[in-house]
């Protein structure tokens, strides 16, 4: 089990900081961060939260995925590995 989350449908309201607050609630944080557009410097909907443990990403998943934050509905899972 890995313990690092995709984050999908992002308010573009939504920081880093308020991404890791969300996620605090069920463990240690040990990053979040907001995908930014390299040319628009403007949130581009998704993100990507790092837990301390699995089970700390499961019970994060379980918690927040489909749940409103800041007006959207956002989408949890364990991030897949970047393509080749």
């Amino acid at each position: 089990m890995e313990n690092k989350l995709f984050v999908g449908n992002i308010s573009w309201d939504a920081t880093d900081d308020s991404l890791r607050d969300l996620f605090a609630e069920y463990g240690e944080v040990i990053s979040a961060r907001i995908v930014m557009d390299k040319f628009t410097n403007k949130s581009r909907g998704f993100g990507f939260v790092e837990m301390g443990t699995a089970e700390e990403a499961q019970a994060a998943i379980e918690g927040l995925n489909e749940k409103d934050f800041l007006g959207r509905p956002i989408n949890v899972n364990i991030a897949k590995p970047k393509a080749e």
